[in-house]
């Protein structure tokens, strides 16, 4: 079986079992992450933050935004187009309000709107990122599309170093092992309820 069998299959598998969740149980989780995340020291010290924009199937990130505005911390958020992911500058709440819906149901910055690129100006201290799966080591199963692993290449090669990679997720997203290459991104940290 190929990599990419078994990551589909894990996948198709950790979206039932996220479906099953009961929405008072994703609440009562994602507030303990919130918790956790907050008083981290890389949360604390970081001044450019990359937030992704949740969907229903992932820890609700909007508690988050309001605390980085809060803490007047720059935020930058994912915009994709083709292949292609920018993280660009969102201003505030009120900012965020009014982006449109994509096709996958995710607010992002519209693609003719010019906006500042994490890339191409300071660069980000702290990258929060989503996925399917983790394992507790930094492993990491994506939504299938590569975006944030190339990314991460770019930023790299942009930039020499790579910023501090904070995931947040479900309890029940954590799995024993997760099929991976060398194209594979480790994060840093995974933060559930339960493990940081």
């Amino acid at each position: 079986m190929t990599i990419n069998l078994v990551k589909k299959l894990l996948r198709n598998e950790m979206k039932s079992i996220i479906e099953a969740i009961e929405i008072q149980e994703r609440q009562i989780q994602g507030e303990k992450v919130f918790q956790k995340l907050t008083a981290l020291p890389q949360y604390k010290e970081s001044k450019r933050v990359s937030l992704f924009l949740s969907t229903k199937d992932e820890i609700d990130t909007i508690q988050l935004l309001r605390d980085l505005f809060r803490r007047q911390k720059e935020v930058f958020v994912p915009r994709y187009e083709g292949s292609e992911m920018q993280m660009v500058k969102l201003y505030s709440m009120s900012d965020y309000e009014q982006l449109p819906l994509t096709k996958w149901k995710i607010k992002q910055p519209d693609t003719s709107e010019n906006r500042e690129d994490a890339l191409e100006t300071g660069g980000l201290d702290l990258i929060i990122v989503p996925g399917v799966a983790f394992t507790r080591d930094g492993k990491r199963l994506g939504h299938g599309g590569g975006y944030y692993d190339r990314y991460l290449q770019d930023y790299v090669k942009a930039k020499g170093r790579k910023p501090n990679l904070i995931a947040i997720a479900f309890n029940e997203q954590i799995c024993k092992e997760i099929p991976t290459s060398e194209l594979d991104h480790q994060v840093d940290l995974v933060l559930t309820e339960r493990h940081s």
